[in-house]
Formats: structure tokens, C-alpha cells, sequence
């Protein structure tokens, strides 16, 4: 199962589990069936958004200066503009 898959999957079950409780076809207390189901998509999207926005501000709190990566970068440009020199391309 391709992970396409899997997400349509779950998604569908989601869907359907929701339905089946906004329809009222699985009894629940009316305070709940009333009250919190209808607003229970809202709530999720909210949640969710809220995680991603968690998410991201954990990337860029966590995000690391790499020196290494730096020189080593530096370096190939170095060799490309020699490179580019020898062919006779002006880089500069």
C-alpha cells in the first residue's frame, strides 16, 4: 500500500466515522451530539494549524549553523571558478 493510499484510507475512515456521528447514527448524549460534533471539523482544523505553526517555530528555534558545510560550499565555487577560467569564462 503506496502511502497515497494509507492517507485516503484514513481519511475516508475519519470522514465516515464523523458522519456517522453528525447523522446521529451512533447514539451519543444530545449535549455532545448538539453541541460539540457540529463544531468538531473546526476545532480539528484548528488544532492542526496550530501544530504546524508549533512545528515550524521548533525548525527555525532548532536550526543550526553548519561552518563545515560553509567551507566545503566555498571551496567548489573556488574549484568552478577555476574551472570556468581554464574554459575562458570571465566569473568575476
Amino acid at each position: 500500500m503506496t502511502r497515497a493510499q494509507q492517507t485516503i484510507s484514513i481519511g475516508l475512515l475519519v470522514t465516515s466515522l464523523y458522519l456517522a456521528l453528525y447523522l446521529q447514527l451512533i447514539p451519543l448524549p444530545s449535549l455532545i451530539s448538539e453541541e460539540i460534533i457540529p463544531v468538531l471539523p473546526f476545532w480539528s482544523l484548528v488544532s492542526f494549524g496550530a501544530y504546524l505553526l508549533f512545528k515550524l517555530g521548533l525548525g527555525v528555534f532548532t536550526f543550526n549553523d553548519v561552518p563545515k558545510a560553509h567551507a566545503e560550499l566555498m571551496k567548489e565555487i573556488d574549484l568552478a571558478r577555476s574551472d570556468l577560467r581554464t574554459k575562458g569564462v570571465d566569473v568575476d
